[in-house]
């Protein structure tokens, strides 16, 4: 895929970053020495670790140049650098490793969860935000319209670009992750984000979901693409009494400690 926006990612960073708060919220976690916040991004989630961890060694990894370089220019007393979750090991055992809406993009999770777990230090918690939101309208018409337009044989398989079939149930990471930890907390929560129009939905998922959808077409195909799926999700999601919008956004949480 082409390099991350940062610019309009953080169009709805008030919304993006409350899920990561909340996890925050929930870690187990007095004084950790060494936190690293996988897929970093633009360094929202960072800058809430390092407030509520002032005295400990905050590392923010992403794939992206572009994040990287959004983070480090928001926050420059922090150390970021470029690495892939996918096969990331670092040099010394983590007292927490926070992983906010990146894992959803990496396949194989049976593996790689009880692979992270596993780089802990004693008394270390794997803390995981993962959108659950495929069966959504939002993702589901992603597939749809891709799967029914002349930009279909350039994007291909649409449940492959929709990442279909990657994500375990609640049950699935809390079986996975039971027999490893000390203790387990597993919750799902469907946030409804309050947009202005159909435009505004189309934005924020362009930024994340449709990037896949979006990526092997020429200009001329993207737009004509972005035409189909407007409509869809205009009429999808209908105006409320105030004439906004309400995008439902379900997310899966996990936390989980190792024991001491």
């Amino acid at each position: 895929m082409t390099d991350w926006n940062p610019a309009l990612y953080v169009r709805f960073e008030d919304e993006r970053t409350r899920p990561a708060a909340e996890l925050l919220a929930r870690i187990p976690l007095d004084a950790p020495r060494l936190v690293y916040d996988l897929g970093c991004g633009p360094g929202n989630s960072t800058a809430l670790i390092a407030a509520r961890y002032s005295n400990a060694e905050v590392i923010g990894l992403d794939t992206s140049p572009a994040m990287l370089e959004s983070a480090r220019t928001r926050l420059p007393g922090l150390v970021f650098a470029q690495g892939d979750a996918a096969s990331w090991r670092p040099e010394r055992a983590p007292d927490l490793i926070y992983a906010n809406a990146v894992l959803q993009w990496l396949p194989d999770h049976p593996v790689l969860l009880p692979r992270l777990f596993g780089l802990l230090a004693p008394g270390g918690v794997l803390a995981v935000q993962m959108p659950d939101n495929l069966a959504e309208p939002s993702h589901r018409l992603m597939r749809e319209t891709a799967a029914a337009g002349s930009w279909a044989e350039a994007i291909g398989d649409p449940a492959v670009a929709g990442r279909v079939g990657r994500m375990l149930e609640p049950n699935g990471y809390y079986d996975l992750l039971a027999p490893l930890a000390a203790d387990v907390d597993v919750w799902r929560t469907a946030y409804h984000h309050r947009m202005a129009d159909a435009g505004a939905i189309v934005a924020w998922v362009s930024a994340t979901g449709l990037r896949p959808f979006l990526d092997p077409l020429a200009p001329d195909a993207a737009a004509a693409f972005l035409e189909a799926y407007t409509a869809a999700i205009d009429e999808a999601y209908p105006p409320r009494s105030d004439g906004r919008r309400l995008l439902a956004f379900p997310r899966v949480f996990i936390v989980a400690r190792r024991a001491p």
